[in-house]
């Protein structure tokens, strides 16, 4: 294995439990917003409807297709018309209240801080990570992981997001690093792992839910603390 000095990680998916903390989020909205009688009947329904629309208007934004707004309002707007729900108040409350409330939930997964205590001690860790900055800050502090980087590279505050290249330039002309000494640890094979591969970076996959592919990276891991028999 090569002797890597620098680590870069990505966040959602990977140290920040999304899933569990979006579902969260958005349950808590379901209730607030009495949505069960507002002809959203199910809470898990209306959840997995929303999650694939979510999906596909993110893949608009990576690709330039739709604005921040667009994405903030549109994924509830266009989630609460499947249920026949067309109140655009409704969607935008529930939009201001999400990008509110979820960035302050905590669940991370398991021995995330435990991997990187370890790892702060042998390597300089950084983060790399696409998103919206105000949301993105709000999370590491709440979730505690803020303090175990030196650099934070928000793909909104830098003009340009994985798998581009760019990012990860910027990223290493900010620790002062070059590609050879450098690991990228993230779970998407698209934006972290073949825009680290573009960047001359090696990879680090991480895959909890062992989900097929085709595509190759330098490691593959199924949970965070097997960084810590890698590394």
């Amino acid at each position: 294995m090569k002797i890597y000095k620098h680590l870069f990680f990505d966040l959602d998916h990977t140290l920040w439990d999304f899933e569990t903390n979006s579902k969260n989020a958005l349950l808590q909205i379901y209730t607030e917003e009495k949505l069960q009688t507002a002809g959203v009947p199910n809470f898990e329904n209306f959840y997995n409807r929303y999650k694939s629309i979510n999906d596909r208007y993110w893949a608009r934004y990576h690709n330039h297709a739709v604005s921040k707004e667009q994405v903030r309002v549109g994924r509830f707007a266009d989630a609460l018309k499947e249920f026949n729900v067309t109140d655009l108040s409704i969607a935008h409350r529930m939009a201001d209240r999400y990008v509110e409330l979820s960035p302050k939930m905590t669940a991370l997964f398991p021995l995330a801080i435990e991997t990187l205590q370890y790892l702060q001690k042998k390597y300089a860790l950084h983060l790399i990570t696409n998103g919206f900055a105000e949301v993105q800050w709000i999370k590491l502090e709440h979730s505690g992981l803020k303090p175990f980087f030196e650099h934070i590279i928000i793909s909104e505050e830098v003009g340009t997001q994985k798998p581009d290249p760019k990012i990860f330039e910027l990223a290493m002309q900010r620790a002062k690093t070059t590609a050879v000494e450098c690991l990228m640890i993230g779970d998407n094979m698209n934006t972290d792992i073949a825009g680290a591969r573009a960047a001359g970076i090696d990879q680090v996959f991480f895959n909890p839910h062992k989900k097929p592919t085709r595509e190759k990276s330098t490691y593959t891991i199924h949970q965070l603390e097997e960084l810590m028999r890698l590394l």
